[in-house]
């Protein structure tokens, strides 16, 4: 993999047992998680899941497959609804509320298996992701208004902005079915963006890259951080990735949270290397 270093900022603890970026340090936490849990039949998949991500964080949710990591995701995005406790987005109690909502109120996420329109144009995919800012009515799309074309104008130039992100202004037309599996990982991305998130969440984004796709993306969502001021979290196999940016790490594993710390004290935690190896730490 290319070489790819991240200044991360310096974590400070908060009284929900977590670590949040000292930068972040006197603003509403973007997410607060306190005993989230949900459960099936008998089975607890996730079970007393506490976290706080601060508003430009980094975070990295890992642990061995099965663990319950899209769960958690599912739970933040009420693909399923929690049976215990409670989600805070920007202060704001998310209970009752359905996906739709929660985009709404600002979290946006991608998938393990990319889900993009394969038969539309990249552009019309992002422009499917700008839907929280379409303001004219019914009628005036239908009757082909002034306000309109005014608004596809604005869509349009948004499209192309977060296109660029990724270099992906020339794809524009091509249609997303099209283009090469890294591409497509990257237009999840931008069409995510276009929702105008406080909270992207990533779903393994780098499956199925090769290193150098893989550095790049590395590269990209610091820039997309730092571009939009918000928070990441992402769940990712590739331990350089996850190590290499992130700045507060879970980890879960049956569920549980087992660890939670930096890169440097998650890499050193006997119980997350038991859960990865099968044993514990010698010597």
């Amino acid at each position: 993999m290319a070489k790819f270093h991240f200044e991360k900022g310096h974590m400070v603890p908060v009284p929900s047992h977590s670590i949040i970026p000292e930068r972040d340090l006197g603003n509403v936490p973007v997410l607060e998680c306190s005993h989230l849990g949900i459960q099936f039949g008998g089975l607890k998949a996730v079970d007393d899941f506490n976290l706080t991500i601060g508003r430009t964080e980094i975070a990295g949710l890992i642990g061995p497959n099965g663990a319950g990591k899209t769960t958690v995701f599912n739970l933040l995005t009420k693909v399923y609804q929690p049976t215990m406790g409670t989600i805070l987005l920007n202060g704001q109690d998310t209970s009752g509320k359905d996906t739709a909502h929660i985009n709404r109120m600002g979290i946006a996420r991608t998938f393990q298996n990319i889900r993009l329109f394969n038969n539309l144009s990249v552009e019309d995919n992002v422009k499917i992701g700008l839907h929280n800012h379409n303001r004219y009515s019914m009628a005036s799309g239908v009757l082909r208004l002034p306000s309109f074309w005014k608004q596809e104008k604005a869509a349009h130039e948004r499209a192309m902005e977060l296109l660029s992100i990724f270099h992906m202004e020339d794809l524009a037309d091509h249609k997303a079915g099209s283009l090469p599996y890294g591409a497509q990982r990257r237009l999840e991305i931008v069409r995510a963006l276009a929702t105008d998130p406080s909270l992207l969440l990533l779903d393994e984004p780098a499956a199925g890259m090769n290193p150098s796709e893989t550095a790049e993306l590395m590269e990209n969502i610091v820039k997309i951080r730092d571009t939009f001021q918000i928070a990441v979290m992402l769940i990712e196999h590739d331990m350089n990735l996850v190590m290499g940016i992130c700045e507060g790490i879970c980890v879960l594993n049956f569920g549980r949270i087992i660890a939670k710390g930096t890169s440097k004290e998650i890499q050193e935690n006997p119980a997350v290397i038991e859960a990865y190896l099968g044993r514990k730490k010698e010597g």
